[in-house]
């Protein structure tokens, strides 16, 4: 599903060189320097007002750097604009489908604005209506979907022009869990199919199940930066939680029998579990990512 010959080269799809973004005197984005590989998963966790949306709005070309830039499969935002619109697919967080218009035609229409052949647009519908399972539902006008198959129908438009790489600011947000696993299981399969993923989210189980290397983003700033098991490691991979009328204590272990001799020498009631990427954001920031 994704058009190989648009790659061009092994290496970074995606790389930001002192990225900044500010709106008056808030800044909503502080020089992010950051590479991420061709064919990854890369996931930008952290709480609302993180940067994380402004980030993806930049890579876009949405909103403009106020200092920096950034380069998508070689080509600067700041300069070859048109170039990268056709290396990009985007979905953002929010529904933006035309509900007046059937499935089929929000995809014919985002063929004809990337002025598809129609023939190669017709072929096109068809592979990707099938690929996110509503080719039965064609047809039907894009209003009458659900949540989960309006997320769908936003990926297969993204996916439309064969771009190289897929945005997806907070891609899940407000679907059920059963539909959340199904989006899930569509973002794999189009990685395994070469795809590199850029996504946004404050799910932690999310980041921890899809992304190779995950960016934890505070205050705009990236303040973390690895796979979710060196992050973890990072912070302990033991976690004991201590109860008490002043609140929950957490105290962080390398290993479970560390974590047990500490937990035998409490007289509070203790949780011993294994630790989570919100831990690890916890114990960098003081917050939790839903803060």
């Amino acid at each position: 599903m994704v058009n190989q010959s648009s790659l061009r080269g092994a290496g970074q799809m995606i790389e930001l060189r002192q990225l900044s973004k500010q709106y008056g005197n808030i800044q909503a984005v502080t020089g992010l320097d950051l590479k991420i590989n061709r064919g990854e998963i890369f996931g930008l966790l952290g709480p609302n007002g993180a940067g994380k949306t402004t980030t993806i709005r930049m890579l876009t070309m949405l909103t403009r750097p106020s200092s920096g830039t950034a380069l998508i499969n070689g080509y600067e935002i700041n300069r070859d604009f048109s170039k990268i619109k056709k290396e990009i697919g985007v979905v953002p967080q929010h529904m933006n489908l035309d509900e007046e218009l059937t499935a089929r035609e929000n995809l014919e229409l985002h063929g004809r604005l990337h002025k598809m052949p129609r023939f190669q647009r017709q072929q096109r519908i068809q592979e990707l209506l099938a690929y996110v399972e509503l080719a039965d539902r064609a047809h039907d006008l894009a209003g009458k979907f659900s949540g989960g198959m309006k997320r769908r129908l936003m990926i297969a438009r993204a996916l439309m022009h064969y771009p190289s790489v897929l945005f997806l600011d907070e891609p899940t947000a407000g679907l059920d869990p059963q539909t959340r696993r199904k989006i899930w299981d569509l973002i794999r399969r189009m990685n395994s199919e070469g795809m590199t993923v850029l996504l946004t989210t404050h799910y932690i189980e999310e980041a921890e199940v899809l992304c190779h290397r995950v960016g934890i983003m505070d205050r705009g700033r990236l303040i973390a930066l690895g796979t979710p098991a060196e992050l973890k490691k990072r912070a302990g991979e033991v976690v004991v939680e201590a109860f008490s009328r002043s609140g929950t204590e957490y105290r962080f272990f390398a290993n479970r029998e560390q974590a047990l001799e500490y937990a035998g020498s409490h007289t509070e009631n203790v949780v011993i579990r294994e630790a989570n990427l919100e831990d690890v954001y916890v114990e960098l920031t003081g917050r939790k990512v839903g803060d």
